[in-house]
């Protein structure tokens, strides 16, 4: 099963795409209408969803962003709902599709206002400015917006909250924090980018009736993980611990045993049989709180006897957490790297050293796992790229490197040759706390042991790893969660896999 979802354009894409629609015939009121039908039903979805009052205020600007938040409106009146609308602008200044469905609107019986008054029931639609917007949102528009926010109403945006960039995902000034954003055909690469992703909320599809055969045409800035595809490696009855994967951990250094520790438990946790971690000799105290299953030998960094011995047996490696940056540690990762041909989950330490070597070469199906400081430090010693934007940038580095890479963040971006970036919007702000990426590593390399390849075991990676935050918060909330929490959830998120597949 493809792991690519639906499709991600930039703004201008889709703009092109509805255009195609438009020339073979297909009315744009049409569009709207259709529009405002799924909006609406999106609208009841939540408020049934939240036991809310039947009551919508809808903000409403002069575009055909707000002539779908009227089309929206006429469908929830006719569905029983009380609803209302601010519309901040002269009804002369806006467009035409947006005037009839203006007047739709008011011979069903809704009320418009120009103040901006919210009661303290139900939502509130916004449809103010659309994907095209760019700028600062000044004057009215901001006062809408700031407005909406003090009403502490949930909102629920039309195709993209208003005052963010639909490409680029910038705010120049203020832009609405929506609850929910209702997007419209296709995903815009604005709500994962810069600002985007603090303002877009949760996501919730809607078709405006687009064809598929302009989908198809329309050309991909990324496209969404496909989470139907995320299946769990296959588990035979009558497999050993071997089969059931093994990975060598190098990972530690004096006072830092954390990061070995809950990347090398999370191996095990993911589905792995067995995790050896090779740890810097003199180690032994700081390490004797170790889970009784994570196996533990000392290592002088220099006799790779032991790692190759092993390597036979294995199927993957993590390297980097809390290995430190001396001059001895870069010395012992080149070694491996030209003795040991596993698949190599990197990072942490392992990755800026990597960033000072650029020539090293990687093994095949091996992950580099780095957030967005790491990732720079990357890209300033590639020899592609310069110049381009940060996706176009990393998906340069995948290729030159032939490597799969895993951008963490919010959400996080991945990259693989020869195939369109992925992006995956699981998680909880909870996640940003010290070794969440630790973890990450372990889950990772259990599942290249367990038989994925690179692309599959990092897709499912991330996607377990992002889970397992939600189930934590949701239990220790985003304030009280760590990373060992992470760990302790993963079992209900198999579960979970399990019991919806």
């Amino acid at each position: 099963m493809a792991l690519e979802g639906l499709k991600i354009v930039t703004a201008q894409e889709m703009v092109r795409i509805e255009k195609m629609a438009y020339a073979d015939g297909v009315s744009e009121q049409t569009f709207m209408e259709n529009a405002g039908d799924a909006v609406a039903m999106a609208a009841e979805q939540f408020i049934h969803e939240h036991g809310l009052p039947k009551v919508v205020t809808l903000l409403v600007g002069k575009g055909n962003n707000g002539g779908d938040a009227f089309a929206a409106g006429a469908k929830l009146i006719e569905a029983g709902y009380q609803v209302a609308a601010v519309h901040i602008y002269p009804l002369d200044q806006c467009s035409s599709l947006c005037k009839k469905m203006h007047e739709k609107f008011r011979t069903l019986g809704g009320s418009v206002r120009k103040t901006c008054e919210f009661g303290s029931k139900g939502i509130i639609l916004d449809g103010l400015v659309g994907t095209g917007f760019h700028g600062k949102a000044d004057d009215l528009l901001a006062l809408a917006i700031e407005s909406a926010h003090r009403s502490k109403l949930p909102i629920l945006a039309i195709d993209i909250p208003s005052g963010v960039n639909g490409t680029t995902g910038e705010v120049e000034s203020v832009a609405i924090h929506a609850t929910e954003t209702i997007f419209l055909g296709l995903p815009k690469s604005g709500f994962f980018l810069k600002n985007g992703w603090d303002h877009v909320g949760k996501l919730r599809y809607a078709s405006f009736g687009l064809g598929e055969k302009y989908i198809a045409q329309g050309k991909a800035f990324a496209f969404l993980l496909n989470e139907e595809a995320m299946l769990l490696p296959p588990i035979k009855r009558t497999r050993h611990k071997y089969q059931a994967g093994y990975v060598i951990a190098i990972a530690g250094s004096p006072g830092m045993p954390g990061a070995a520790l809950l990347a090398s438990y999370a191996v095990l946790r993911a589905g792995a049989g067995i995790v050896r971690l090779f740890h810097p000799s003199g180690m032994e105290a700081e390490l004797s709180g170790a889970p009784f299953e994570v196996i533990r030998e000392g290592w002088d960094g220099k006799n790779l006897s032991p790692i190759k011995e092993e390597a036979k047996r294995a199927k993957a490696m993590l390297i980097g957490p809390g290995i430190g940056r001396t001059i001895k540690t870069e010395k012992m990762f080149k070694a491996v790297l030209s003795a040991v041909k596993l698949p190599m989950v990197i990072d942490a330490d392992a990755l800026y050293l990597l960033s000072k070597n650029p020539s090293w070469k990687l093994p095949p199906n091996s992950v580099l796992t780095p957030h967005r400081g790491e990732m720079e430090l990357l890209l300033s010693s590639s020899k592609k790229g310069k110049g381009k934007s940060e996706i176009e940038m990393c998906q340069g580095y995948a290729e030159e490197k032939k490597t799969t890479l895993v951008l963490k963040g919010a959400p996080t971006i991945l990259f693989h040759p020869g195939t369109s970036p992925l992006v995956i919007g699981r998680g909880d702000p909870g996640m940003a706390t010290a070794g969440s990426g630790d973890v990450l590593t372990g889950i990772i390399a259990a599942m290249i042991a367990q038989g994925l390849d690179s692309r599959q075991a990092a897709a499912l990676g991330v996607y377990i790893h992002g889970l397992a935050g939600e189930h934590a918060a949701s239990v220790l909330t985003s304030y009280g969660m760590t990373a060992s929490d992470l760990i302790d959830f993963l079992p209900n998120v198999f579960k979970s896999l399990i019991i919806n597949k």
